[in-house]
């Protein structure tokens, strides 16, 4: 074993394969020293050291594989989310990552995967970078000394940022790939320097084992808990606002991206850090996020100036620009990261259509629609090609990282809603007044009020003068919320042209619709009941 804070003197084996080179179990502190000294990194003004990832600044979802096996072949839902990989293939490629891995310097790092004992998950990853070790410490729970002594690895993540596969001998479709081995436990990352790959893998793993072997519902979400002990749930994609809206003074951080829920309904996280979207932040708006951002926390992609300030606002690199932290670098916490069941789940959508009302409460049937479509919509200038807003589906709120049929998680879902009795709301964060480049972005103090409101239990049990049911996708908009305008509460009266707006609406519907038919053999009547009941004329 590498001994603590150097290079081992001795060499270091790990699944059959000598490392001569060793940093282990590194603090934050050495390996923010090793990377400014090898100005692989930046220190900026606020304390956070920043890098540039190269020429992947997120994930590749069509580079990344499921090997098939016995496992595997009748359990995960192939396609082209999941896509195939050979296990003969996988033990060549595996073979020559070790090998490379093997006369550099690496850094290796033991950790575990979520918070709850019963599911605790010992994971050893071995980077080839110390700011990927840097990542790796910042987002998985962090063992104590005692912990280390006996410590089991029962995953294992390769992550070789600078080994480029030959997509004619190994396999793959290009140099760069994430391939994921649920029978031997292991994870192999080369081609890409992306850090969120490394998180992804190891969630992708716990997808398939905890409701497969734990009866445990895995959920791409986020979770805070009021003072009484009332958790709340956040679903939602890439620019929803799920870190920001989780991240509240008031109520305390459980965790801001992955968790379970077990049969014994106890919600746990996955992780010991954050990985928030950092594009336009500001101490105003997010300051719970703006105060993590100091010593040892990691900056992806942006840029700073000759005297490190960091220019959120710039865009130059990616707009997926990103900041890791331990959880404890935000001010209110739960200690420990674990909870009880929610009294409300909100599902989280930017609509750039402007159609969907900023707050709507939905019934259990339309929670198991619009946890399958996963909705949101991608505008002009986030992926290339994009010139005006589309729809996009990702299932569950994250299909990219569930190996099982949607259906799997969502029944397990809407079974708990059913059986706990929790209220579900569909939050819009997106556009009002109009679609994206008319309308307006709804401003982040209505959203909040909304969702404290609905938290406090302000918006009562559904009722006819209470709530107005959406004439094209049926779900309850409160005719009324404290400290939010009647007009802004309907999508409809903030256009001002009726036609225009249930053009747009059917627009949508259809969409959704469409989206669903690959889910519909699966489904139940009443889940199907829950979506949008007809086409445009």
């Amino acid at each position: 074993m590498a001994t603590k804070n150097n290079c081992t003197a001795q060499p270091f084996e790990h699944q059959g394969m000598t490392y001569s080179k060793v940093h282990y179990q590194l603090s934050a502190a050495e390996l923010k020293e090793i990377i400014l000294r090898e100005e692989l990194g930046k220190k900026t003004s606020l304390g956070a050291l920043t890098i540039n990832t190269g020429k992947f600044t997120g994930r590749s979802p069509r580079d990344r594989f499921i090997v098939k096996d016995s496992l595997t072949e009748k359990n995960v839902w192939w396609g082209a989310i999941n896509i195939p990989f050979d296990s003969e293939k996988f033990e060549l490629l595996h073979e020559k990552i070790k090998s490379y891995l093997s006369d550099k310097k690496v850094y290796v790092r033991d950790c575990f995967a979520c918070a709850h004992a019963d599911y605790r998950t010992g994971i050893r990853v071995i980077n080839e970078l110390p700011w990927s070790n840097l990542f790796v410490h910042n987002m998985f729970i962090r063992p104590t000394e005692k912990e280390l002594e006996n410590f089991n690895a029962e995953w294992t993540v390769l992550n070789a940022p600078g080994f480029f596969a030959n997509p004619k001998t190994d396999g793959t479709r290009s140099a760069n790939f994430a391939i994921l081995n649920l029978s031997k436990k292991i994870v192999l990352i080369g081609g890409t320097g992306y850090t969120g790959e490394i998180k992804k893998g190891i969630f992708s793993a716990l997808n398939f084992t905890l409701p497969t072997q734990k009866n445990t519902l895995p959920m791409h979400c986020s979770v805070n808990v009021g003072d009484k002990g009332d958790s709340a749930i956040f679903f939602g994609l890439s620019g929803t606002g799920k870190t920001t809206l989780s991240t509240d003074a008031n109520r305390k951080l459980v965790g801001d991206d992955e968790h379970g829920w077990d049969a014994q309904n106890t919600i746990f996280n996955f992780e010991g850090g954050c990985y928030a979207k950092v594009i336009h932040l500001s101490k105003e708006k997010e300051p719970e996020i703006y105060n993590a951002i100091r010593e040892n926390a990691l900056l992806e992609n942006v840029i700073i100036t000759k005297n490190g300030t960091v220019d959120f606002e710039n865009e130059s690199i990616t707009q997926n620009t990103r900041v890791s932290y331990p959880i404890d670098y935000i001010q209110n916490i739960k200690v420990p990261s674990t909870c009880a069941k929610p009294k409300n789940i909100f599902f989280l959508t930017a609509d750039a259509f402007g159609v969907l009302p900023p707050i709507s409460r939905l019934t259990p049937n339309q929670a198991g629609y619009h946890f399958i479509s996963g909705y949101t919509a991608k505008v002009a200038g986030t992926e290339d090609g994009i010139l005006k807003p589309m729809p996009s589906f990702s299932a569950c709120f994250g299909a990219p990282f569930m190996p099982l049929h949607p259906s799997v998680y969502a029944n397990m879902l809407s079974e708990k809603i059913k059986t706990e009795q929790v209220n579900v709301w569909l939050i819009n964060t997106g556009w009002t007044g109009g679609p994206y480049g008319v309308g307006k972005r709804i401003k982040l103090l209505y959203t909040r009020a909304m969702i404290n409101a609905a938290l406090r239990g302000d918006l009562g049990s559904y009722s006819y003068e209470k709530y107005h049911i959406h004439s094209v996708f049926g779900v309850a908009q409160p005719r009324t919320c404290p400290g939010i305008p009647d007009d802004v509460l309907s999508p409809r009266a903030t256009w001002n042209d009726d036609d225009a707006y249930y053009n747009m609406a059917f627009k949508l519907s259809n969409a959704f619709r469409e989206n669903f038919k690959t889910f519909e053999p699966d489904c139940s009547e009443e889940i199907l009941r829950g979506g949008p009941q007809r086409y445009a004329q």
